[in-house]
């Protein structure tokens, strides 16, 4: 099965203040913001949730094909994803725009500021979907979170073309209103949420769990630490708990990196519960790593992990499907 993701595709920009932002802001002068913090370092993290998705998909051979807008400051990142086996030949260049990109600087005790400069992103509504599929012989896009124009035309162009779809809103699930949520719902494939997402998913749009599963074929809901489970009208959920002896780093990139493994497994006709194994074991990896693309992926290292939580049957099935 070849897939197509879109959605964003990004940089981050991320600073650490040693102190704290609530020392030098004045609350009687917040009308008249005037402040600089010095910084101590600062990382540069690709990211992006198609981007994110892709790497996953390109560690584990399935050559996906990235789907989105870019500025003329891509061509390292580029690099990168091409090397880790992802196709940018989806990807358009912007005349004018840099790359999406967000920046942040954290203080000592969590606070954030924060902005997210969309760019390019915003040109995504002029990629005809359609024919870049035809062209590479795509079975299925995924419609991640990125501008909300173009997710609405990828989602209707998708239908009335017949394309198989996933539906994927992640940080777009606070902008997205109930009526833009119902056209890009109705008709996928896959609805992809967590459990948070689930709950605002189904207050906005008036719908309830059933009427959801009424309106796709399949529901993936990530639980967090509890792992994740699949929803399908008329059947059982499937539920499957997570990785064993998991270390918590930085949790970013770890639901894209799930969307991954469980995208990669279906792809591969595994059945449901390897699915969400294997997407267990991708967002594990990005869990126990500072980035969301900054883990590797061994046979080896993915079989191991696989015995060690889920059995040697499951971790059996699962390498038999890896790359070398």
């Amino acid at each position: 099965m070849r897939i197509a993701v879109t959605g964003s595709i990004a940089t981050d920009h991320l600073m650490m203040f040693a102190g704290k932002f609530t020392d030098t802001l004045i609350a009687e002068k917040l009308d008249k913001v005037s402040v600089s913090f010095l910084v101590g370092d600062l990382e540069i993290r690709r990211g992006g949730v198609a981007g994110n998705i892709s790497y996953g998909l390109g560690c584990l051979g399935l050559n996906p094909l990235l789907v989105g807008s870019v500025g003329q400051d891509f061509a390292e990142y580029e690099s990168w994803l091409t090397a880790h086996g992802v196709d940018t030949s989806g990807v358009r260049t912007s005349a004018t725009a840099h790359t999406a990109r967000f920046t942040a600087t954290n203080d000592e005790t969590g606070n954030q500021i924060a902005s997210f400069y969309p760019g390019a992103m915003s040109e995504d509504g002029e990629i005809d979907i359609i024919s870049l599929g035809n062209a590479n012989a795509v079975d299925l896009v995924v419609i991640g979170a990125g501008d909300p124009a173009a997710m609405q035309r990828f989602t209707a162009d998708c239908l009335a073309a017949g394309v198989k779809f996933a539906a994927d809103f992640s940080q777009q699930v606070a902008f997205l209103d109930g009526g833009a949520m119902r056209t890009l719902i109705e008709g996928a494939a896959y609805l992809f949420c967590n459990e948070y997402e689930e709950a605002v998913i189904e207050q906005k749009t008036g719908w309830s769990s059933e009427d959801v599963l009424d309106r796709v074929d399949t529901r993936v809901i990530t639980l967090g630490a509890a792992g994740a489970r699949v929803e399908r009208k008329g059947s059982a959920p499937v539920t499957v708990g997570p990785v064993k002896d998991a270390t918590f780093v930085e949790p970013t990139g770890a639901g894209d990196a799930f969307r991954s493994g469980f995208l990669a497994a279906t792809a591969w006709d595994l059945p449901v519960e390897r699915a969400i194994q294997l997407g267990n074991l991708l967002a594990v990896h990005a869990l126990e790593t500072v980035g969301p693309q900054e883990y590797d992926l061994t046979a080896a290292t993915l079989a191991d992990r696989a015995k060690h939580s889920y059995g040697a049957e499951a971790a059996a099935e699962i390498a038999a499907r890896l790359p070398a």
